[in-house]
């Protein structure tokens, strides 16, 4: 059996893709992971505490499984264009969502500095991963920039289309 710690962050997985954050209350999460209210706040002292270890933990997933998505690439410019074909894989998978972390960073105010300061760290690691794979900062931004509205239009339009235009776009650029 999960620890009540795991139980809390699956749930909490579920209930943010579902509701989104500002739609789920701490006893909520409680009731449906489980556990007693003790031990949620012995784990996380707040829903603040929860988001960032949700977005971490989020984080982490993301990119060890676009990473396991492209380790049969040798070279940068397959890797980039399997991110592409991770995307569709992720809006397949996950009814597309879309982006966890633009999702929340539309809910939280202004003053939730933390939680934006984790949802900035994720998006510099995927253009870093851009810029370290294509060693030339105009070409990786303009991959990112392609990527990131690519994550956006495929939710609004539930559709893997603007993914394959856009991973065309890239074909001409790096090729």
């Amino acid at each position: 059996m999960k620890s009540p710690r795991e139980r809390i962050l699956d749930t909490t997985f579920v209930l943010f893709a579902g509701q989104g954050y500002n739609s789920t209350g701490i006893n909520q999460i409680i009731a449906e992971a489980g556990v007693a209210k003790a031990s949620f706040y012995q784990h996380f002292k707040s829903k603040e505490n929860l988001c960032i270890e949700f977005l971490k933990v989020r984080h982490q997933y993301w990119f060890s499984e676009m990473q396991n998505f492209s380790s049969q690439s040798h070279d940068a410019v397959s890797k980039v264009l399997n991110a592409f074909d991770f995307l569709v894989y992720v809006n397949e998978k996950e009814n597309f969502r879309g982006c966890s972390f633009l999702n929340i960073l539309s809910e939280i105010p202004t003053d939730h500095t933390r939680i934006l300061s984790v949802i900035q760290s994720h998006k510099s690691d995927l253009r870093k991963y851009f810029s370290n794979l294509l060693k030339d900062g105009i070409l990786s931004d303009h991959v990112y920039l392609l990527f990131e509205s690519s994550i956006t239009e495929s939710q609004v339009f539930r559709s893997n289309e603007l993914i394959e235009k856009s991973k065309n776009i890239v074909t001409h650029l790096i090729s």
